[in-house]
């Protein structure tokens, strides 16, 4: 559940159905690099890897090659599973897969931030000898250090960025807010590529540090943490993105859309009633979906075909009851755009192969 990368990137696919890439590249090809190193180090070839990411393996050897945040996720999801390490080989024992998962499983029941991070960082520590992870407070801001308890050498840059960049991520995701930056130390020099730092961290960056370290403004540790294990399930589906793009409340509204239409369909009747659960005006919820290249009527078309076809599947529901659930005033409406999702009949669907 970890990676560095950039920003402005389109929602990913399976990796066996990847689009062209067509967006900015951003992370720096030293991040690739570590992590074909960690291949190297177990004796396993990273190329099966690299393709699926769709990075040509000559790009390892151009220092100024950049890749998109939707092949930096690609890569780590499949070296974490093929490694069987989630920390891609910083540490001097392995992560095993699901490790940071459980970080988050761990903190979900605390009261506030600030809790839930001082239990991340503290679970963390368990789990490797090679960093430590702690939670202070000062002058209005709160910081997330991190210590080496050795030199960490070539991986120190990609360890720091990545281990970073997981904690902000699951704050923001626990609490469901964009916290910004007040300033990012790190405890190296600066990289030929810290340009990119603009994207990975926002805020001032500061370079040869005493340690390295995060810092934002304190009262972000009072939220309430807004998650519960089904959205932890939902999560960890592609946990990368948290530490992949920055979070923005434009980047969550399809997710929050899209919940919202399955959950309370009561405030899903038009824009206008939608609109004003989730504190938006009608207008900024179409443009801010149509930022992110969607509409709110194709959400609720997946939604409806997603629901549909669970019922379809797992219950013996008539057809006609499934429809009026979903929100079609007629059977016929109901089986028209069936198909069109899917191209079977609702009968078909459910009768299988």
């Amino acid at each position: 559940m970890k990676d560095a990368a950039s920003t402005h990137s389109n929602p990913g696919h399976s990796l066996a159905n990847q689009p062209a890439l067509s967006v900015r590249a951003e992370t720096p090809m030293a991040f690739v690099r570590a992590i074909a190193s960690a291949f190297a180090l177990r004796g396993l070839d990273p190329l099966p890897a690299l393709q699926a990411a769709q990075i040509a393996p000559d790009l390892l050897h151009q220092p100024d090659a950049r890749i998109t945040a939707l092949q930096m996720e690609w890569l780590s999801a499949s070296a974490m599973r093929e490694l069987d390490d989630e920390a891609l080989g910083w540490f001097s024992r392995r992560l095993p897969w699901g490790s940071y998962g459980m970080l988050v499983r761990a903190s979900l029941t605390a009261p506030n931030l600030g809790v839930a991070l001082a239990r991340w960082c503290r679970h963390h520590n368990l789990l490797t000898e090679d960093i430590r992870l702690t939670l202070s407070t000062s002058d209005g801001l709160a910081h997330i250090e991190l210590h080496e308890a050795h030199d960490l050498k070539d991986l120190r840059e990609f360890c720091t960025v990545s281990v970073l960049r997981n904690a902000l991520g699951v704050a923001c995701w626990l609490t469901d807010s964009r916290i910004p930056l007040a300033a990012t130390q790190l405890h190296f020099a600066p990289p030929p590529h810290a340009d990119s730092y603009r994207v990975l961290f926002d805020g001032p960056c500061q370079f040869n540090a005493p340690h390295s370290r995060l810092s934002f403004d304190a009262g972000y540790l009072q939220l309430p943490l807004r998650r519960d294990e089904a959205a932890l399930q939902r999560m960890l589906q592609r946990a990368l993105l948290l530490t992949v793009r920055p979070y923005r409340r434009d980047r969550l509204l399809m997710e929050k859309v899209r919940q919202t239409l399955a959950e309370h369909p009561e405030h899903s009747r038009n824009a206008d009633d939608l609109a004003a659960w989730l504190n938006l005006s009608a207008r900024t919820l179409h443009r801010q979906l149509k930022e992110e290249g969607a509409s709110l009527q194709q959400l609720k078309d997946a939604v409806r075909r997603d629901m549909a076809t669970e019922w379809l599947m797992r219950t013996t529901r008539p057809i006609k009851q499934i429809a009026a659930e979903v929100g079609f005033q007629n059977e016929k409406s109901f089986m028209r755009a069936f198909k069109g999702w899917t191209g079977q009949t609702p009968d078909e669907f459910r009768s299988g192969p």
